[in-house]
This record gives C-alpha cells, sequence and structure tokens, in this order.
C-alpha cells in the first residue's frame, strides 16, 4: 500500500479514523510552519505539543475522511480538538507519534 498508516482512536461518542500518508504529513508541515521531521523531533524532546498534536490530528482525520469518499465539509480544527478532548492528549499524541513514524520510516525496512 505504500507510505500509509490508519489508525482507530476511540472516544465516547465512537471511533475516530485517521490516515496519515506524505500528503498528510504534507498537509501538517504547511498548516504549522514546521517539518514533518522537526515535529517528530518534538515528541521526544518534548517541544511538540497540544497545538501541533491537533494539527496533525486534523491532517490525519481529514485524509481519512478524503479516503473514505465520504463528501461532505472539510475537517476543521475544533474537530480535532473535540477528539482530544474525548480520548485524551495522551491516547492522540501516541497514535500521531506512531504513525507519523511509520510514514516516515516507510522504505527504510521494505527496500
Amino acid at each position: 500500500m505504500g507510505a500509509r498508516s490508519e489508525h482507530v482512536i476511540k472516544t465516547e461518542s465512537g471511533e475516530v479514523r485517521v490516515l496519515f500518508t506524505n500528503r498528510a504529513l504534507a498537509d501538517v508541515e504547511a498548516l504549522t510552519g514546521k517539518s514533518i521531521l522537526a515535529l517528530a523531533n518534538g515528541f521526544t524532546d518534548s517541544s511538540c505539543g497540544v497545538t501541533e498534536v491537533a494539527q496533525i490530528l486534523r491532517a490525519g482525520m481529514e485524509a481519512a475522511r478524503r479516503d473514505a469518499n465520504l463528501g461532505g465539509k472539510a475537517i476543521l480544527i475544533q474537530d480535532a480538538y473535540d477528539v482530544l478532548d474525548e480520548a485524551g492528549f495522551s491516547e492522540v499524541a501516541t497514535v500521531v507519534m506512531t504513525a507519523v513514524a511509520e510514514v516516515i520510516g516507510y522504505g527504510s525496512k521494505n527496500a
């Protein structure tokens, strides 16, 4: 399937599907003004906070929406904050950290 990482985040109101691809990560870079490698390093040195996690989550939710061909309106940052509030920062941060690592690491073990 290529460089993609799909996960499900469980919330009080159900499940939220997220999809991370290189395109989704490029969207994150455009939204945050930071490279995805800087954000990934921020997970280990604690410089990546709630704002960045919310932006990464929003991009993953939007990519999943597009991939499912559901139509409708684009995912907004408020939608991501709602998921963060329901699932909790720790749960969401773990999912996005894992997904980012899977996408940026793709190919190193698949060559």
